[in-house]
């Protein structure tokens, strides 16, 4: 189920068109949320949480997936929360484990949630729910992380 190399170089590749012929920053996360989830088979919700002007809560991007209550989380709440404080990503195996997990739906049983950086400010996160449990691999680091180093470009 993990990711090939040449999986991850197609889909970082599909990014960089994305982003070159894509003129505006909604459309591009848009597009990319699109991407991941119609080409992982176990990424089920793909959507993106933006800083907010107070720069103390998240505000809820483009998605793809079903329809969540989250639209405005708190720094340090829930995973995407934490990961806006820690600004390093967080690969959650198995929901059930964490604490301060936000369930968005009873379906999720893993999730990866990894800081989009601009000059080196944390602007958004892109955050990836899935119905399996334990999915995620070093590929799936390997991957988002060099989307998010593209998606920079867009912040």
């Amino acid at each position: 189920m993990s990711l090939s190399a040449p999986k991850i170089e197609s889909l970082l590749e599909e990014t960089r068109h994305i982003l070159v012929n894509t003129s505006s920053r909604e459309k591009a996360l848009e597009k990319v949320s699109v991407m991941l989830e119609g080409e992982v088979p176990y990424y089920h919700w793909v959507g993106f949480y933006l800083v907010d002007e107070s720069g103390e809560n998240l505000i809820l991007g483009p998605y793809v997936g079903d329809p969540t209550d989250h639209k405005k989380i708190a720094f340090g709440k829930g995973v995407c929360g934490q990961v806006a404080v820690s600004e390093t990503s967080r690969i959650i195996q198995d929901v059930s484990m964490e604490e301060n997990y936000l369930s968005c739906s009873s379906n999720v049983r893993s999730e990866v949630v990894f800081p989009i950086m601009k000059q080196g400010r944390f602007v958004a996160e892109l955050d990836i729910d899935s119905h399996d449990l334990s999915p995620f691999s070093d590929h799936d680091t390997e991957l988002l992380e060099g989307i998010c180093e593209q998606l920079e470009a867009v912040f």
